[in-house]
């Protein structure tokens, strides 16, 4: 993986949600941009975790990235 093609899903307008995958078979979520974070080497990044976490990554082991499919509509309750 390289920089180049994490940063084109990041800083993509609008913002789509992403899966970063890893070699150990885990995925990390991506849901917002200010999630991620890039070193200025472009060798690691850090993402943010649910759980007030970050979870630091060498991006040589990021296996693949995959956009998330979008979540169900929104139900609007109506005004009152």
């Amino acid at each position: 993986m390289t920089i180049e093609q994490l940063r084109t899903m990041h800083q993509a307008r609008p913002f789509h949600a992403f899966d970063i995958h890893l070699p150990d078979g885990r995925a990390l979520a991506v849901e917002h941009p200010e999630q991620l974070m890039q070193s200025s080497s472009g060798r690691t990044i850090a993402v943010a975790r649910p759980d007030d976490t970050i979870e630091i990554v060498d991006l040589l082991l990021v296996v693949s990235l995959k956009p998330r499919a979008n979540g169900a509509a929104r139900r609007h309750r109506p005004r009152q």
